[in-house]
């Protein structure tokens, strides 16, 4: 059943231009309300309070207008609170089964269209992906099992122990991209001078801005930086950088599905800005929530798809 699902356009839908940059962002923002911690901020009250308020009091109305202001300023959110709103958003609470499609756009090689079938189990956050396209990879699969992860080869019919962040398909996406950790587990917020947030708008949306930099060696990037929205704290944009500094990726979330109270990206593209022209548009489609059964999370399962 999948009466917990809902679509929210997070408001970057049309914003990233033929050319991968932002382009003309968001054409169509529309302003979503997530139920986030987030909003509102006070400052609403204040202006209701002073329209409110009679001609000859209008001293007193500065004065609790000041008040009021001060008790927003102290409701800014900090970086932390918006990671473990995150966190909170992104920690699924039920088996998945999906579509995947991972279309991967590289100089001078074309474009490559993956599919696969992703199922994940809540109890102990185990997955398995089935690859059904293209044809060349159809009945390949991959297993992860506690700290145990397999690939599986259909030509061969064998199984091999791999790290967590091989190739998927020979594509950009590695294995720990289908897995669900915190972010407050591996990384920490950067703050320089001030509370560590920026106030910035990507394209006609409000945004916080915060960087971020890795706590434990076992990341893709050791620094990233994050835009997310104001209203309701979900991520719209990441940058991704290497210890020195260089920026390596930027990703974009487009779309997210709403899975009882929490959110699933179920577009994102991912620019590498290393190797210029190349990039990986990242879809997921059919989710279901319904609990799955044990075996599918086995080998021998694996190995049966691809008779």
């Amino acid at each position: 059943m999948n009466s917990g699902l809902r679509i929210a356009d997070c408001g970057l839908l049309g914003a990233v231009g033929s050319d991968g940059g932002e382009g003309t962002m968001v054409r169509r923002a529309q302003s979503w309300q997530g139920g986030g911690r987030g909003s509102p901020w006070p400052g609403t009250a204040a202006r209701e309070f002073l329209t409110m308020a009679p001609p000859c009091m209008a001293w007193i109305a500065a004065c609790a207008l000041a008040v009021l202001l001060a008790s927003g300023a102290s409701a800014r959110p900090t970086v932390e609170e918006i990671l473990d709103s995150l966190d909170w958003k992104h920690s699924m609470t039920t088996d998945i089964r999906a579509n995947v499609v991972l279309t991967q756009q590289k100089t001078g090689q074309g474009t490559k269209v993956l599919q696969m079938m992703y199922y994940r189990r809540d109890a102990d956050d185990a997955f398995l992906i089935a690859l059904t396209g293209p044809e060349a990879e159809k009945g390949n699969g991959y297993l992860r099992m506690g700290d145990n992860f397999w690939m599986y080869r259909r030509n061969t019919r064998t199984f091999q122990h791999i790290n967590r962040d091989e190739s998927i398909g020979g594509s950009d996406a590695r294995g720990d991209d289908f897995e669900e950790r915190r972010l407050t587990e591996m990384y920490a917020p950067v703050k320089d001078s001030g509370d560590g947030l920026r106030d910035e708008r990507l394209g006609q949306i409000d945004v916080y801005r915060f960087e971020l930099k890795a706590k434990v060696s076992d990341v893709d990037y050791p620094r990233k930086t994050y835009w997310v929205r104001r209203d309701n704290f979900l991520v719209l944009k990441e940058e991704s950088r290497s210890l020195n500094g260089t920026l390596m990726q930027t990703a974009y979330f487009l779309k997210y599905t709403e899975i009882k109270k929490r959110f699933v990206p179920v577009k994102q593209i991912f620019i590498d800005e290393f190797e210029k022209g190349n990039k990986t548009v990242l879809e997921i489609s059919n989710i279901s929530i319904d609990k799955l059964d044990d075996a599918i999370f086995t080998k021998a399962y694996l190995e049966n798809l691809s008779k």
